[in-house]
């Protein structure tokens, strides 16, 4: 298929999160401080503002959906109109929090930055965090740097995450009970960063590279099996959705960080892919 994508939505300030969700892409922009959803037609409605900035999504087993509020480092739930506290991350959280994953029994496994990179801080490895059904919090994994997007395959057994600045995709095995062992390399794609990331149906993964200004699909062992250049834009976010779950939706921005708020230069791109998605999210 032809490598150009189409613009759904602009004017954005920094898109992330996208989550293909009841028959509509739902997506965080960050320094609007809003949780967005837009159908195929374009159409976007807000649907709660999250004053800390909203990053991750996903949806408890009952249908609520759950937001990472980044700065104040919670766990919320959307009930009705209201915005509920499951979890204060804190603790355990050593930077902003970011992207999560949600299981099919309702487990949130979430990642930080792990230190302040857009004030300067020293690079320092995290954990992930996993918020369970009754707002237990436990940590779940250890020692990644800036772990980021995250994705759980269909038989729910394997998580793999992107941790950024290290330029691999990191998998675990996936308990019963959620409890993640066995870390091993999944890929590592050297000179890539991987942020958001989404899995097929094959078993690749797409992978948004913002600062080498492409999308890679991966396979397990490192292998690229498409390439799609986008310079000068980056993507940061990437999601498998629509009824046939081929088309890609793409997070793009003409770079990151609270300076390029005011420039409104992010949008919600997509193209039509052959592999639909698969698992988690």
């Amino acid at each position: 298929m032809a490598d150009a994508l189409d613009t759904l939505v602009d004017g954005l300030t920094f898109p992330e999160g996208p989550r293909w969700h009841d028959g509509r892409l739902w997506f965080s922009d960050f320094y609007s401080h809003r949780v967005l959803a837009v159908d195929a037609g374009g159409k976007l409605e807000t649907i709660v503002e999250v004053p800390q900035r909203p990053s991750g999504l996903g949806w408890t087993r009952d249908s609520k959906l759950l937001i990472v509020s980044m700065l104040d480092r919670k766990l919320l739930r959307l009930d009705g109109t209201t915005l509920t506290p499951v979890a204060d991350l804190s603790a355990l959280a050593g930077g902003p929090c970011n992207d999560m994953v949600v299981d099919g029994q309702g487990r949130a496994y979430v990642g930080n930055f792990g230190f302040d990179r857009h004030k300067g801080e020293a690079q320092r490895t995290t954990c992930i965090v996993r918020v369970d059904p009754d707002g237990t919090v436990t940590k779940a994994a250890d020692d990644l740097l800036f772990p980021n997007g995250t994705v759980i395959t269909p038989d729910g057994r394997t998580l793999i995450v992107g941790e950024t600045f290290a330029h691999r995709l990191t998998a675990f095995d996936v308990a019963a009970d959620g409890t993640l062992s066995n870390p091993r390399l999944w890929a590592r794609v050297e000179g890539c960063y991987p942020d958001g990331i989404c899995l097929d149906a094959e078993g690749a993964i797409w992978v948004s590279d913002p600062f080498g200004h492409r999308l890679l699909r991966v396979f397990e062992g490192g292998r690229i099996a498409r390439e799609i250049p986008l310079r000068p834009r980056g993507a940061y976010a990437c999601m498998l959705g629509g009824d046939d779950r081929r088309t890609l939706f793409v997070c793009t921005n003409s770079g990151s960080g609270p300076s390029i708020a005011e420039k409104r230069d992010g949008r919600i791109e997509t193209l039509r892919v052959d592999v639909p998605g698969a698992g988690w999210p």
